[in-house]
């Protein structure tokens, strides 16, 4: 919003901006060294959920009284789940009454507000929930709750009592050597013995996971976790830029690209180095400027790469085009006749008819640019086909952004209401339409002309199976998320990726950051954040607040916390910071105001939770800074002008993206902010694959002793074995 600010002084760029949101032998040693210490750090590999269904859908407050499973506060099931629980229960006829009442806690662990993490259903589905089984370590997760040995004490409690349509059996016939079709109801027909029955149904709750234990979840507090003293930054590059994305290869490599349409390929120095962005803006890897339309509002907003670009150099962009310059730029308006909306009775918004303007994503290939598509340096400069094109009713709050999930391989895509003050049609509350919506693809799969328009598609792309409303006739299939404004910045955390959030830019008086689940609703415009919203106008209609069940921030800030002098703000989302540069902020959300004058970190307590709080925190640009550091002269800030986005190398180093250049999250002890913990740690953030256990399974220090006992026996076998 973005490059234009460079020719505008402050106050306008920030007015015109704030609408962004109105805007040989030695080898083989050495492989052995390598092959050994990735074997190892696959068991630090863990991913673990906050709270969630196993539907992916966010646990909500009952809006009735729980008369079988009593989860008060949230739960994962309706009164028609509750109650099929119990009628599923009344089947079993446990004439015992002490194995009675653990089975009943065990069918109504599917309410639990943790029951994805609970039946695993990230990885395998289970009928029966992790039962806590372990000698339980200080630092677990779940220590006081777990100690009890759950698991045991359903064996020693339930092992000769007959249960009918045993969960038990029904899921686990045939692990234990018993043939499927046994009709055994009992534990001790189906297992040879405690150590065996535990060992399949057990869990245990200090490997960093979440087990049950007979009764609700709960996590431990960390206590207080202070922020960070301070971040350090070093500027490597003068250049603006709007997105960045981490080479697939792994390496030193990034994408940036800018809002006018031209995407570069650069390398990244080492942290410390002194070196700069190595980035030849005379040699773009893609150019577009032909095709994008630039203005405050709009641009290239959003680049991706398939999970399998190495082998098929695929990859996609997000951006605005005009109808008016050409054939391509023509899709549907998204003001029609399915939401109630009618593009003629549409005033002309900043000179510009109704859905001149339309939202793209392309796909593009490097393939027959190089040999290998991580080796390319150029990108093939022709469309391979239009995934999607959507005409926006109004000229602005178009978010952009795609994402390709971690887990699934479908691509997100945040839009946000279309523009227009307070939402006049009420998109963002409409499932027939896609305004004010985080969408997911299939890109993988290309429909045929017939199911694009059975379906009513909006493109080349099909329906994921899971999406909320993907059978639903009539509702947007492409919905996975709405309630939303304009989206400006999501990401995936890289060591739990269940954890997908957002920043969510608002109207008037708040800046809200979203942990988006499946069918989750934000709110928006029956709230502005935490608060109730009141339109001015709706001609769309108005969607009262006991009808929907709103999803509230986990973290934001007022207007006037930043900007009490023109009482505005525009957020600016980042990422969970997992590098080991800065141990001090490992495990911390980052987020920022557009103006530059305010950066978060939000902590989760108890971890796993999903319950954050955030503290701005100092930030100061380091004296041996590669490219000097300007200062205002009125703040002892550096001048950042706009932060305009956060970017992420293969290290999981973290970037300020800025008006002003390109900075880099460095030691604190760089600008003399102290992190006691940075004494114990290396300078230099691990590759990927060596990159630090989530902080669920290490909350209080981002190096496990793991780790360094690993890498110290690979440092004995290189001296002996190798130099």
């Amino acid at each position: 919003m973005l490059d234009s600010m460079m020719n505008l002084d402050g106050l306008s760029a920030g007015r015109s901006l704030r609408d962004r949101k109105n805007v040989t032998y030695t080898f083989g040693g050495i492989r052995f060294v390598i092959l050994l210490f990735l074997v190892l750090l696959q068991f630090l590999d863990i991913s673990v959920a906050l709270p969630l269904c196993t539907d992916s859908r966010a646990p909500y407050a009952p809006n009735y009284r729980a008369t079988y499973c009593a989860y008060s506060e949230t739960t994962c099931c309706n009164y028609a789940k509750n109650m099929q629980l119990k009628k599923q229960f009344s089947s079993m006829n446990i004439s015992d009454p002490d194995c009675a009442s653990l089975l009943k806690s065990i069918l109504c662990a599917t309410c639990d507000p943790f029951s994805a993490e609970l039946f695993r259903i990230g990885s395998v589905p289970r009928e029966v929930p992790v039962l806590c089984n372990s000698t339980v370590s200080q630092d677990s997760t779940q220590s006081y709750q777990a100690a009890n040995n759950f698991c045991s004490k359903v064996w020693s409690t339930c092992q000769n009592v007959s249960i009918i349509n045993s969960p038990f059996s029904f899921s686990l016939q045939g692990r234990a050597g018993i043939p499927t079709n046994s009709s055994s109801t009992k534990l001790t027909d189906l297992w040879q013995s405690q150590s065996d029955f535990c060992e399949a149904l057990g869990g245990e709750s200090d490997d960093g996971m979440t087990c049950f234990a007979g009764e609700p979840v709960m996590l431990n507090s960390t206590g207080n976790q202070n922020p960070p003293n301070g971040m350090c930054l070093e500027k490597i590059g003068n250049g603006s830029y709007l997105n960045m994305v981490a080479h697939p290869d792994g390496s030193n490599r990034a994408f940036f690209s800018n809002q006018q349409g031209v995407i570069w390929l650069a390398t990244i120095p080492d942290e410390g180095s002194r070196g700069i962005l190595e980035l030849d803006e005379t040699r773009p890897f893609l150019d577009l400027t032909d095709e994008v339309h630039f203005d405050t509002e709009f641009g290239l907003l959003g680049i991706a790469f398939h999970p399998k670009f190495v082998e098929n150099g695929r990859f996609f962009v997000s951006f605005s085009c005009d109808k008016a310059n050409g054939p391509n730029c023509d899709g549907r308006c998204a003001c029609n006749s399915d939401v109630n909306c009618d593009p003629s009775k549409l005033s002309p918004d900043s000179g510009a008819e109704p859905c001149r303007y339309q939202s793209v994503i392309a796909e593009f290939t490097v393939n027959g640019s190089a040999p290998q598509p991580s080796m390319a340096s150029r990108a093939n400069p022709f469309e391979v086909r239009r995934i999607f094109t959507m005409g926006l009713p109004f000229t602005a709050h178009h978010g952009g952004q795609i994402l390709f999930g971690p887990d699934d391989g479908y691509l997100y895509f945040m839009m946000g209401d279309g523009g227009g003050t307070d939402d006049p049609y009420n998109f963002s509350q409409n499932k027939k339409s896609l305004l004010g919506k985080i969408m997911r693809f299939d890109i993988d799969e290309t429909p045929s002309s017939d199911e694009v328009d059975q379906l009513d598609l909006w493109g080349n792309y099909t329906i994921p199976v899971d999406n909320p409303y993907a059978e639903v006739k009539g509702l947007g299939k492409e919905i996975w998320a709405m309630g939303l404004r304009n989206p400006w910045r999501c990401s995936f955390d890289s060591a739990r990726p269940s954890y997908f959030i957002c920043a969510d830019v608002g109207q008037d008086h708040y800046e809200e950051v979203d942990l988006i689940t499946k069918e989750g609703n934000y709110g928006w415009r029956v709230y502005e954040g935490p608060y109730l919203f009141s339109p001015s106008q709706s001609p769309g209609g108005n969607t009262t607040p006991n009808s929907i069940k709103a999803i509230f921030p986990v973290m934001g800030y007022n207007h006037s916390e930043v900007n009490t002098s023109e009482s505005s703000a525009s957020i600016t989302g980042g990422y969970f910071y997992r590098s080991t540069t800065d141990p001090c902020m490992y495990g911390k959300y980052l987020y920022a105001d557009l103006y530059a004058g305010a950066i978060w970190a939000g902590s989760e307590n108890p971890i796993n939770s999903g319950k954050f709080a955030s503290s701005k925190i100092l930030f100061n640009c380091v004296h041996d800074s590669p490219i000097n550091c300007s200062f205002s002269p009125e703040s002892s800030l550096p001048a950042l002008s706009y932060i305009f986005s956060f970017g992420e190398d293969n290290k999981k180093d973290v970037y300020l993206l800025t008006n002003s250049g390109v900075y880099r999250i460095v030691r604190a002890s760089r600008c003399n902010y102290i992190c006691t913990k940075e004494a114990t740690s290396n300078t230099t953030s691990p590759s990927p694959a060596a990159s630090p256990r989530s902080e669920a399974g290490c909350s209080r220090d981002p190096y496990p002793i793991f780790i360094v006992l690993t890498s110290f026996l690979c440092l004995i076998f290189i001296h002996y074995y190798v130099l």
